[in-house]
């Protein structure tokens, strides 16, 4: 039996479905950019709807920049780092929370509108709820992450 007819998915589901995978793995490659550069720890706080807008003046920037120097990351490895530099990687961090915001969106909007409508089949329902509970995991992991890097491991 096809998988297509075993769990009775919709069309609509099915590029729902794709989209998610196509997301996932550019988020794979965007945090591997991350990590790279070196940027994970640019960004000092976590905040999750303010933090959705970048510094958008020269003193919001050097705000953020003052921030990030008192962090262990910019004492220990990038201290001199000029304002452009920070920019830098300030960018790939932002883009990184960015897409995983826009990932939350994409998920979890058009599973409660599947899930309303009746359109999750019953196999596909609990393997769908494991992966946003796992898709929810993943950020708080990340989050400790940056959390646990700001202090403890700059790298």
């Amino acid at each position: 039996m096809r998988f297509t007819d075993d769990f009775n998915i919709s069309r609509a589901v099915k590029i729902w479905l794709i989209t998610g995978l196509v997301m996932i793995f550019m988020q794979i490659i965007i945090g591997g950019v991350t990590r790279l550069t070196g940027s994970g720890l640019s960004i000092t706080r976590w905040e999750i709807v303010t933090g959705s807008i970048p510094p958008l003046n020269e003193a919001d920037w050097q705000a953020e920049f003052e921030l990030y120097k008192q962090t262990p990351q910019y004492q220990k490895i990038n201290q001199g780092m000029s304002l452009g530099d920070f920019k830098f990687i300030y960018f790939w961090e932002y883009f990184h929370r960015l897409w995983a915001r826009l990932m939350f969106f994409v998920f979890v909007i058009p599973f409660a509108w599947f899930l309303w409508r009746g359109m999750m089949s019953r196999r596909l329902l609990p393997r769908m709820l494991m992966v946003v509970g796992l898709a929810g995991l993943e950020g708080f992991f990340g989050w400790g992450m940056v959390a646990s890097g700001l202090i403890k491991r700059p790298w």
